[in-house]
């Protein structure tokens, strides 16, 4: 197969997986890259790992796996096997691509012991490294060696252990807002369109196992060295490639590391958004001080913010926590004429309309719920508006609040 050819198969790989799934071009490019890895395994000493997390549910992740069922190379995809089970399974002779999904009843912080999987999964990442179990019973005890190298992709809700996600690319997904179409993954409809894409890379793998096996890639300067060995199948294949994947691979997978760190705090912070939440509703209010949203959080002495390592949380971790979310705080009029640096309701609402909380559903009849379905669809409700409002001209009606002129953001021309 020709470079060309190459070029355009993985371009189909990537039309053909955002039509089902919500994906950043960082996500679909690494994704392709790692299908067309799939297929030659046997060129690569190590395999990295597709770390499909998400913050929550109903983020895609299954769906991507779906996908990946039709594309990858022998596919074995679970939803929950038992430890002896996936190590015969992945040890036969053919080694498949697992496609696991719902890891966090694994590793979640509710889930038993599971240290034989996890050490499956370690030593599945280089070739070679063979786990070591004892089978049988009694006198007929035995030791024996499976071989658990072979691609993996796992999906769950929330992090990943860090051994396991040191190896792997870390596919981050987020909830799909109605603005962002996708079609409806009907299996007996696509599998006919999946197939030859499968068929074509596995022709393509058999004609370059060997151009692979040889490649020695140039890698980022930005990845670590166990991010350059998980990295360093996908961009011998972009290199083959050729034509604008060798840069859009690097490119992307520096920018998955990179989302990688930004991540580390989203899952807590979703538990934020949705103490926030509870938050303003308990205060009655559509904006709230710092100082007020601090104490609320923290009233809850079983609740993370009580003890955030060691002592109640400050603003600058609030800050933090929020700023991944597009949050900042900024000057709020308060009922009572005061100015304190705070938070409004208006700024969360898009967060919540991706993460909705649990209470927003049940309580329907809250001040802030009620507020949410007046005003969702309008990210900035009316209100009298600042001076700063005046000096740029969005003001007709001359209004002015002197108290609320830091809410004003003249850059941005955001509202805090």
């Amino acid at each position: 197969m020709s470079e060309t050819s190459l070029s355009l198969l993985l371009g189909e790989l990537e039309a053909f997986m955002r039509r089902f799934v919500v994906m950043s071009d960082a996500h679909v490019v690494a994704i392709a890259l790692w299908i067309a890895h799939t297929h030659a395994v046997e060129a690569a000493d190590a395999t990295p790992y597709l770390a499909v997390t998400s913050p929550t549910k109903r983020s895609g992740k299954s769906r991507l796996l779906e996908v990946l069922a039709l594309l990858v190379r022998n596919p074995l995809r679970t939803g929950g096997v038992s430890e002896a089970a996936l190590f015969r399974s992945i040890g036969g002779d053919e080694a498949p691509t697992l496609l696991m999904d719902e890891v966090d009843a694994i590793f979640g912080p509710k889930a038993r012991d599971h240290e034989d999987v996890r050490a499956l999964l370690n030593a599945g990442y280089t070739r070679g490294t063979p786990a070591i179990r004892c089978v049988g019973e009694g006198a007929k005890m035995r030791v024996e060696k499976f071989d658990v190298f072979c691609p993996k992709a796992l999906a769950g809700i929330g992090d990943l252990p860090d051994t396991i996600a040191d190896c792997s690319l870390p596919i981050r997904l987020k909830r799909r807002a109605r603005t962002e179409p996708a079609e409806r993954f009907r299996a007996r409809d696509v599998t006919a369109e999946g197939t030859p894409l499968r068929e074509r890379l596995s022709d393509w793998a058999d004609e370059t196992l060997d151009e692979l096996a040889a490649a020695r890639p140039e890698m980022p300067e930005q990845l670590d060295d166990r991010a350059q060995d998980a990295c360093e199948p996908l961009l011998a294949i972009a290199d083959l490639a050729g034509g604008a994947w060798p840069e859009r691979a690097r490119r992307a997978l520096v920018a998955l590391r990179a989302e990688q760190a930004e991540a580390e705090d989203e899952t807590i912070g979703v538990r934020l958004l949705a103490d926030v939440h509870a938050a303003f509703e308990s205060g009655a209010a559509d904006k709230l001080s710092t100082e007020r949203l601090l104490e609320l959080l923290s009233a809850d002495e079983e609740g993370p913010w009580h003890e955030w390592h060691g002592k109640p949380i400050t603003a600058r971790v609030l800050a933090g926590l929020l700023r991944p979310f597009g949050i900042r705080s900024g000057t709020v009029r308060l009922a009572d004429g005061t100015t304190p640096k705070g938070y409004k309701v208006a700024q969360f609402v898009d967060a919540w309309k991706r993460y909705p909380p649990v209470n927003a559903a049940e309580n329907a009849t809250s001040a802030t719920t009620a507020w949410l379905n007046q005003k969702q669809a309008d990210f900035y409700p009316p209100q009298t508006l600042d001076v700063a409002d005046r000096k740029s001209g969005l003001n007709p009606h001359g209004q002015t609040d002197v108290a609320d002129v830091a809410d004003w953001d003249a850059e941005t021309g955001a509202t805090a």
